[in-house]
Protein backbone atom coordinates (compact mmCIF):
# COMPACT_ATOMS: atom_id res chain seq x y z
CA UNK A 1 0.00 0.00 0.00
CA UNK A 2 1.37 3.19 -1.28
CA UNK A 3 -0.13 6.72 0.17
CA UNK A 4 -0.90 8.70 -2.38
CA UNK A 5 -2.08 13.00 -1.01
CA UNK A 6 -5.10 14.87 -2.40
CA UNK A 7 -4.92 17.67 -4.17
CA UNK A 8 -7.51 19.51 -1.57
CA UNK A 9 -10.00 18.46 1.35
CA UNK A 10 -12.44 16.94 0.00
CA UNK A 11 -15.19 14.16 -0.39
CA UNK A 12 -14.27 13.35 -4.07
CA UNK A 13 -10.45 13.62 -3.67
CA UNK A 14 -9.84 12.39 -0.41
CA UNK A 15 -11.90 9.02 -1.79
CA UNK A 16 -9.77 9.39 -5.04
CA UNK A 17 -6.51 9.31 -2.58
CA UNK A 18 -7.94 6.42 -0.60
CA UNK A 19 -8.56 4.37 -4.08
CA UNK A 20 -5.25 5.13 -5.40
CA UNK A 21 -3.68 4.25 -2.48
CA UNK A 22 -4.74 0.70 -2.30
CA UNK A 23 -4.49 0.16 -5.47
CA UNK A 24 -1.11 1.79 -5.64
CA UNK A 25 -2.06 3.94 -8.62
CA UNK A 26 -0.51 7.30 -9.30
CA UNK A 27 -3.61 10.31 -8.41
CA UNK A 28 -3.88 11.00 -12.12
CA UNK A 29 -4.95 7.63 -13.04
CA UNK A 30 -7.95 7.32 -10.93
CA UNK A 31 -11.03 9.12 -11.66
CA UNK A 32 -12.81 11.58 -9.76
CA UNK A 33 -16.07 12.91 -9.61
CA UNK A 34 -17.70 15.79 -10.35
CA UNK A 35 -19.35 17.61 -7.38
CA UNK A 36 -23.13 16.41 -7.08
CA UNK A 37 -22.08 12.71 -8.30
CA UNK A 38 -21.91 9.71 -5.69
CA UNK A 39 -18.34 8.89 -5.20
CA UNK A 40 -18.86 5.47 -5.31
CA UNK A 41 -21.65 5.54 -7.84
CA UNK A 42 -21.15 4.57 -11.62
CA UNK A 43 -18.04 6.53 -12.71
CA UNK A 44 -15.72 4.48 -10.17
CA UNK A 45 -17.39 1.19 -10.55
CA UNK A 46 -16.93 1.41 -14.31
CA UNK A 47 -13.55 2.01 -14.29
CA UNK A 48 -13.10 -0.39 -11.84
CA UNK A 49 -14.88 -2.63 -14.15
CA UNK A 50 -12.06 -2.58 -16.01
CA UNK A 51 -10.00 -3.92 -13.47
CA UNK A 52 -11.43 -7.03 -13.03
CA UNK A 53 -12.91 -4.70 -9.40
CA UNK A 54 -15.69 -3.90 -7.87
CA UNK A 55 -17.01 -1.78 -4.77
CA UNK A 56 -18.87 -3.21 -2.28
CA UNK A 57 -20.82 -1.40 -0.27
CA UNK A 58 -20.60 -2.06 4.01
CA UNK A 59 -23.83 -2.12 5.60
CA UNK A 60 -22.17 -1.00 9.52
CA UNK A 61 -18.96 0.42 8.73
CA UNK A 62 -18.73 1.65 12.11
CA UNK A 63 -18.63 -2.28 13.24
CA UNK A 64 -17.05 -3.51 9.90
CA UNK A 65 -13.67 -5.48 10.50
CA UNK A 66 -11.41 -6.79 7.16
CA UNK A 67 -7.84 -8.41 7.08
CA UNK A 68 -7.36 -5.83 4.41
CA UNK A 69 -7.26 -2.12 3.55
CA UNK A 70 -10.99 -0.63 2.28
CA UNK A 71 -12.40 3.30 2.75
CA UNK A 72 -14.51 4.69 5.41
CA UNK A 73 -16.09 7.98 4.78
CA UNK A 74 -16.91 9.90 7.44
CA UNK A 75 -18.78 13.51 8.17
CA UNK A 76 -16.56 15.76 10.81
CA UNK A 77 -18.80 17.56 13.06
CA UNK A 78 -20.21 20.65 11.17
CA UNK A 79 -18.85 20.04 7.72
CA UNK A 80 -21.01 19.84 5.09
CA UNK A 81 -19.49 16.16 3.08
CA UNK A 82 -17.86 13.60 3.95
CA UNK A 83 -14.19 12.53 4.36
CA UNK A 84 -12.93 9.31 3.10
CA UNK A 85 -9.92 7.31 4.87
CA UNK A 86 -8.55 3.79 4.58
CA UNK A 87 -9.10 1.19 7.08
CA UNK A 88 -7.20 -2.07 7.85
CA UNK A 89 -7.34 -5.16 10.10
CA UNK A 90 -9.69 -7.13 12.40
CA UNK A 91 -10.91 -5.23 14.27
CA UNK A 92 -10.01 -2.30 11.82
CA UNK A 93 -8.37 1.24 12.14
CA UNK A 94 -7.45 4.06 9.78
CA UNK A 95 -3.83 3.48 8.15
CA UNK A 96 -4.40 6.37 5.95
CA UNK A 97 -6.34 9.60 6.76
CA UNK A 98 -5.88 12.10 3.83
CA UNK A 99 -7.19 15.02 5.34
CA UNK A 100 -6.91 14.43 9.18
CA UNK A 101 -10.43 13.75 9.27
CA UNK A 102 -10.39 10.91 12.03
CA UNK A 103 -8.77 13.52 14.47
CA UNK A 104 -12.05 15.23 15.04
CA UNK A 105 -14.03 14.90 18.07
CA UNK A 106 -17.29 13.48 17.36
CA UNK A 107 -16.10 11.99 13.68
CA UNK A 108 -17.44 8.07 12.64
CA UNK A 109 -18.24 6.03 9.60
CA UNK A 110 -21.36 6.18 8.42
CA UNK A 111 -20.12 4.83 4.87
CA UNK A 112 -18.03 2.05 4.03
CA UNK A 113 -16.82 -0.32 1.10
CA UNK A 114 -14.24 -2.59 -0.30
CA UNK A 115 -12.57 -3.29 -3.37
CA UNK A 116 -13.17 -6.86 -4.28
CA UNK A 117 -12.20 -8.94 -7.47
CA UNK A 118 -15.56 -9.25 -9.84
CA UNK A 119 -14.17 -12.85 -10.14
CA UNK A 120 -11.69 -13.67 -6.90
CA UNK A 121 -10.53 -17.49 -9.40
CA UNK A 122 -8.49 -14.95 -11.44
CA UNK A 123 -7.73 -13.04 -8.66
CA UNK A 124 -6.16 -15.03 -6.15
CA UNK A 125 -1.99 -14.30 -6.00
CA UNK A 126 0.20 -16.90 -7.40
CA UNK A 127 1.75 -18.81 -4.61
CA UNK A 128 5.35 -17.26 -3.48
CA UNK A 129 8.44 -19.66 -3.27
CA UNK A 130 9.60 -20.88 -0.54
CA UNK A 131 12.46 -18.79 1.58
CA UNK A 132 15.77 -20.83 0.48
CA UNK A 133 17.47 -19.04 3.43
CA UNK A 134 17.34 -20.20 7.02
CA UNK A 135 16.65 -18.13 9.72
CA UNK A 136 17.03 -18.16 13.88
CA UNK A 137 14.87 -18.10 16.66
CA UNK A 138 15.57 -15.19 19.06
CA UNK A 139 13.10 -15.40 21.92
CA UNK A 140 10.15 -17.51 22.56
CA UNK A 141 7.34 -15.88 24.17
CA UNK A 142 3.74 -17.26 25.74
CA UNK A 143 1.21 -15.41 27.63
CA UNK A 144 -1.34 -17.22 29.93
CA UNK A 145 -4.42 -14.47 28.92
CA UNK A 146 -5.43 -11.91 26.10
CA UNK A 147 -3.30 -8.57 27.75
CA UNK A 148 -1.90 -10.50 30.48
CA UNK A 149 2.10 -10.13 30.66
CA UNK A 150 4.66 -12.67 28.41
CA UNK A 151 7.18 -14.73 29.71
CA UNK A 152 10.23 -15.61 27.90
CA UNK A 153 11.18 -19.24 28.38
CA UNK A 154 14.11 -20.32 26.63
CA UNK A 155 12.63 -24.07 25.80
CA UNK A 156 8.99 -24.30 25.27
CA UNK A 157 6.82 -27.63 24.36
CA UNK A 158 4.98 -27.25 21.24
CA UNK A 159 1.36 -29.12 20.95
CA UNK A 160 -0.13 -29.85 17.48
CA UNK A 161 -3.12 -28.23 16.60
CA UNK A 162 -3.11 -26.08 20.17
CA UNK A 163 -0.48 -24.30 20.33
CA UNK A 164 3.08 -23.45 22.83
CA UNK A 165 2.47 -24.54 26.64
CA UNK A 166 1.50 -22.19 28.99
CA UNK A 167 0.43 -19.83 26.02
CA UNK A 168 -3.31 -18.64 25.79
CA UNK A 169 -4.20 -19.54 22.09
CA UNK A 170 -4.07 -23.12 23.62
CA UNK A 171 -6.62 -23.26 25.99
CA UNK A 172 -9.06 -20.50 24.57
CA UNK A 173 -8.32 -17.38 26.60
CA UNK A 174 -6.59 -15.13 23.78
CA UNK A 175 -8.54 -12.35 22.10
CA UNK A 176 -8.97 -14.28 18.82
CA UNK A 177 -10.72 -17.90 19.13
CA UNK A 178 -8.25 -21.32 19.35
CA UNK A 179 -8.21 -24.10 17.73
CA UNK A 180 -8.92 -22.86 13.80
CA UNK A 181 -6.43 -22.86 11.35
CA UNK A 182 -3.42 -21.10 12.14
CA UNK A 183 -4.37 -20.08 15.65
CA UNK A 184 -1.64 -22.43 17.34
CA UNK A 185 1.35 -20.55 16.59
CA UNK A 186 2.73 -16.27 15.39
CA UNK A 187 5.62 -15.39 14.53
CA UNK A 188 7.08 -12.19 13.68
CA UNK A 189 10.38 -11.08 12.56
CA UNK A 190 13.49 -9.13 14.68
CA UNK A 191 14.53 -7.33 11.70
CA UNK A 192 10.91 -5.66 11.31
CA UNK A 193 10.72 -5.21 15.59
CA UNK A 194 14.32 -3.29 14.85
CA UNK A 195 12.69 -1.00 12.57
CA UNK A 196 11.14 0.95 15.16
CA UNK A 197 12.41 3.44 17.48
CA UNK A 198 12.31 2.09 20.10
CA UNK A 199 12.10 -1.37 19.04
CA UNK A 200 8.76 -3.07 18.59
CA UNK A 201 8.42 -5.11 22.31
CA UNK A 202 6.88 -8.59 23.42
CA UNK A 203 4.34 -6.65 25.09
CA UNK A 204 3.21 -4.90 21.94
CA UNK A 205 3.38 -7.49 18.98
CA UNK A 206 2.30 -10.23 21.45
CA UNK A 207 3.57 -12.88 19.02
CA UNK A 208 4.98 -16.14 20.15
CA UNK A 209 7.74 -16.27 18.30
CA UNK A 210 10.61 -13.60 16.92
CA UNK A 211 12.80 -14.88 14.40
CA UNK A 212 15.72 -13.21 12.36
CA UNK A 213 17.40 -14.32 8.36
CA UNK A 214 14.11 -15.87 7.27
CA UNK A 215 11.07 -14.01 5.12
CA UNK A 216 8.56 -15.10 7.01
CA UNK A 217 5.76 -13.84 4.74
CA UNK A 218 7.19 -16.36 2.00
CA UNK A 219 6.25 -19.07 4.37
CA UNK A 220 2.55 -18.45 3.41
CA UNK A 221 1.45 -22.04 1.69
CA UNK A 222 4.50 -23.83 2.85
CA UNK A 223 5.74 -26.35 5.76
CA UNK A 224 8.82 -25.34 7.56
CA UNK A 225 10.45 -26.40 10.65
CA UNK A 226 10.93 -24.73 13.84
CA UNK A 227 13.84 -26.99 15.38
CA UNK A 228 12.67 -30.23 15.06
CA UNK A 229 8.64 -28.71 15.27
CA UNK A 230 7.23 -28.86 11.88
CA UNK A 231 4.72 -26.35 10.80
CA UNK A 232 2.79 -25.04 8.15
CA UNK A 233 2.23 -21.22 7.14
CA UNK A 234 -1.91 -20.17 6.90
CA UNK A 235 -1.21 -16.88 6.69
CA UNK A 236 -0.02 -13.22 7.39
CA UNK A 237 -0.37 -12.38 11.07
CA UNK A 238 -1.59 -8.35 9.45
CA UNK A 239 -1.73 -5.95 12.56
CA UNK A 240 -5.26 -5.00 13.95
CA UNK A 241 -6.23 -1.83 16.74
CA UNK A 242 -6.02 -5.11 19.04
CA UNK A 243 -2.00 -4.33 18.55
CA UNK A 244 -2.06 -0.77 18.39
CA UNK A 245 -3.74 -0.61 21.79
CA UNK A 246 -1.04 -2.73 23.46
CA UNK A 247 1.46 -0.96 21.95
CA UNK A 248 0.15 2.25 23.13
CA UNK A 249 1.88 4.59 20.20
CA UNK A 250 0.82 4.66 16.36
CA UNK A 251 2.21 1.07 14.99
CA UNK A 252 -0.89 -0.05 12.52
CA UNK A 253 0.21 1.30 9.31
CA UNK A 254 3.76 0.46 9.75
CA UNK A 255 2.68 -3.43 10.43
CA UNK A 256 1.26 -3.80 7.05
CA UNK A 257 2.52 -6.52 5.28
CA UNK A 258 5.24 -6.50 7.94
CA UNK A 259 2.81 -8.36 11.13
CA UNK A 260 4.57 -12.14 10.57
CA UNK A 261 2.81 -14.96 10.41
CA UNK A 262 -0.24 -17.44 11.98
CA UNK A 263 0.98 -20.87 11.17
CA UNK A 264 -0.65 -24.20 12.47
CA UNK A 265 1.63 -26.68 14.82
CA UNK A 266 1.88 -30.21 12.61
CA UNK A 267 4.06 -32.75 15.01
CA UNK A 268 4.65 -32.64 18.62
CA UNK A 269 8.44 -31.43 19.98
CA UNK A 270 10.24 -28.98 21.67
CA UNK A 271 11.36 -25.07 20.08
CA UNK A 272 14.21 -23.28 21.46
CA UNK A 273 15.48 -20.30 21.39
CA UNK A 274 18.44 -20.18 18.59
CA UNK A 275 16.88 -23.04 16.63
CA UNK A 276 17.24 -23.02 12.89
CA UNK A 277 13.68 -21.77 11.11
CA UNK A 278 13.76 -23.14 7.52
CA UNK A 279 11.04 -23.84 4.76
CA UNK A 280 10.30 -28.16 4.24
Amino acid sequence: MREVHPTRRSEAATFAACLATILELGLEEVPETPPGEEVAGWRVSRWLGGLGLGLVAVADPAAFSWPGPWIGCGRPPGASERLAVVMYGVPSGIVFDPAGAGGADGWGLDQGFVIAAADIALARPAASPAPATVGRVEAIFVSPAAGAASASPDAVRAIPGRGLEGDRHVDGRGTFPSGLPGSALTLIEDEVCASFSPPLAAHEHRRNLVTRGIDLNALVGHEFSVGDVRCRGMRLCEPCTVVERYADRPVLRALVHRGGLRADILEPGTIRVGDPVRAD
